[in-house]
């Protein structure tokens, strides 16, 4: 499905209601898994989630996750701990193509039952569950963080818990704190020393319903609209000023766009609104706890006519596709002279954007959101659209609602 997008209306206030965090439903439905009396409210209707929740309903036979990266890193400890689980896990071409020998690596350190089916340190996996008595184990923690979190999750719920040491700098280190913060919020005993963390076995949680965040990574693209307006406000529900997740980090990279956040009397709702700033003509941006949102940061930049170093993004290469080469095509497609590097973007000021460019998207959800927002601009079209339900499946309708021609 192609779209094409163009301002048909001036739009001055708008309200969008974005759906649960993906990042905090799925940790969360891993947990409910092996807690089931844990209830979850306002979860996200990605199709990441999605696919996560219908998979652990499974405990044989082949599970196919398509693009969902979280889904592949967290079932894969989640059934490597299920004693008796015998589960084919395998996903897209690009999937397979995506490392997970470092996790399956860990997971065998604790006495796991996994092989590869095709090449070694990729999936599809072969994982026979089995009860995890071993709890100590040491993990690369540079890589992904993903990789982190399915461990901790499954921790609790070991006979003997988990120590977990972690090696090399943390990469996306708030992930981890989300992760962290949810077991807290239910209960779960921890001790964090130097470089590990120690999880005390659990039976049972102390707290049994938990409500889930908006997801700022989708609330990324509003943030866009604003700065790319004249005088747009937009309401958007349901944010905490003290968030798990740190894709939050945009109320203070935002607002050197002239993009300004006020949380409401109760905390439940964001107000972006346009301020006058004075735009620097080079943005700079350390993006290593916060890659999901390193797109619009990029695009946005683009678009307000300024520069942009953007660094921390060594993880964007294993993502749903090669982000930062993805980013630089498509950017070179609209005017903009762009540089990279293994972990950086560099994008020079411009002051002219070529109109009606189809975007590509390479299976990437993000890919179709970030340059949305180019449409207050200029026409634009979006290849692939339908790619969006991965994380946010009513955004095409949303846009809408801010004055957008969606044919």
């Amino acid at each position: 499905m192609k779209v094409s997008l163009r301002t048909s209306r001036h739009v001055k206030k708008a309200a969008v209601q974005i759906t649960g965090s993906k990042s905090e439903t799925n940790r969360l439905l891993i947990l409910q898994a092996l807690y089931p009396s844990l209830t979850i409210k306002n979860s996200s209707e990605s199709d990441d989630s999605v696919v996560l929740s219908k998979s652990l309903a499974t405990t044989k036979g082949t599970i196919d996750v398509h693009h969902a990266g979280t889904a592949m890193r967290f079932l894969t400890a989640y059934f490597a701990a299920n004693d008796g689980a015998e589960i084919v896990l395998t996903g897209s071409e690009r999937m397979q193509q995506r490392p997970i020998g470092i996790l399956v690596d860990a997971l065998k350190m604790l006495g796991a039952d996994i092989s590869y089916t095709k090449n070694e340190g990729f999936p599809p996996l072969r994982i026979v569950g089995r009860n995890l008595t071993k709890n100590k184990v040491t993990l690369q923690a540079n890589v992904s963080s993903q990789f982190v979190s399915a461990l901790l999750l499954i921790a609790p719920s070991l006979p003997n818990g988990l120590e977990l040491t972690l090696q090399g700098t943390v990469t996306s280190r708030p992930y981890i704190e989300m992760t962290m913060g949810l077991l807290d919020q239910l209960g779960v005993r921890y001790h964090i020393l130097a470089n590990s963390i120690k999880i005390d076995p659990c039976k049972a949680l102390e707290s049994n319903c938990i409500t889930v965040e908006s997801d700022w990574s989708s609330a990324s693209y509003f943030y866009s609209f604003v700065a790319f307006s004249e005088d747009l406000e937009i309401t958007l529900e349901s944010f905490k000023p003290e968030s798990l997740q740190g894709d939050s980090a945009l109320v203070s990279l935002y607002k050197q766009l002239g993009v300004t956040t006020v949380f409401s009397e109760k905390g439940d709702k964001i107000t972006l609104s346009k301020a006058t700033v004075t735009l620097p003509e080079m943005y700079t941006a350390d993006l290593s706890d916060t890659p999901d949102i390193a797109q619009t940061i990029a695009v946005t930049c683009f678009g307000l006519g300024i520069g942009c170093k953007l660094i921390g993004l060594h993880t964007l290469k294993i993502k749903e596709t090669d982000r930062l080469t993805a980013l630089k095509t498509e950017l070179l497609k609209l005017g903009a002279t762009v540089q990279i590097t293994e972990a950086t973007l560099e994008v020079s000021p411009s002051d002219a954007i070529v109109e009606n460019v189809a975007i590509n998207t390479y299976n990437d959800h993000r890919m179709a959101m970030a340059f949305a927002p180019l449409a207050l601009k200029c026409p634009i079209l979006i290849n692939d659209a339908e790619v969006v339900s991965k994380s946010f499946p009513t955004f095409w309708d949303d846009v809408k609602t801010i004055g957008l021609e969606v044919t």
